[in-house]
């Protein structure tokens, strides 16, 4: 399998349920900028779950650090949103060094990899990790294809009208 490319919003994901809705978090609380403005907008329970994980320092278990994944409800029934921490930090500028971590994004989706194959899901992001975090679109293409699609787990990655890659 090979992940599809559409132009689209990837708020929106296309396809039959179930579906996920993978995107990068930063590694301190912060959400505010990015596509996290454009899913918050659609539903806020997506920003509550990630902001209610770093408060309380643990989600079902899982710790909030780099590498982990929390799955948030979504407004629309059969879709759910997976928090994957994989930025270190926040990037201020172009100039800047990347601020995703390959290692964890790599992590995240193993374990989205897992969740997706055990609900018989599709998986649906932006350009992860290429826009404020500043990574690389074939590298992270490599890990996406490495981790979701090498499992024939149907990935979709979707660029907004008007935006080239």
């Amino acid at each position: 399998m090979t992940i599809t490319y559409q132009t689209g919003d990837a708020t929106r994901p296309d396809g039959e349920d179930p579906r996920l809705i993978a995107h990068i978090c930063n590694d301190i609380g912060a959400w505010g900028s990015g596509f996290v403005v454009a899913l918050s907008r659609r539903c806020p329970t997506p920003e509550k779950s990630y902001r209610a994980w770093h408060r309380e320092g643990l989600w079902e278990g899982d710790p909030f650090e780099l590498g982990q994944v929390q799955l948030a409800s979504y407004d629309t029934p059969g879709v759910l949103v997976a928090n994957m921490i994989a930025q270190r930090g926040i990037r201020h500028d172009a100039s800047a060094p990347a601020a995703v971590d390959y290692t964890a994004l790599h992590n995240c989706l193993r374990h989205l990899g897992a969740l997706a194959t055990h609900m018989g899901a599709s998986v649906h992001m932006p350009r992860i990790g290429c826009g404020l975090g500043g990574g690389d679109w074939d590298v992270v293409a490599k890990i996406i294809d490495d981790t979701l699609t090498s499992r024939d787990i149907s990935v979709t990655v979707y660029d907004l009208p008007g935006t080239s890659p």
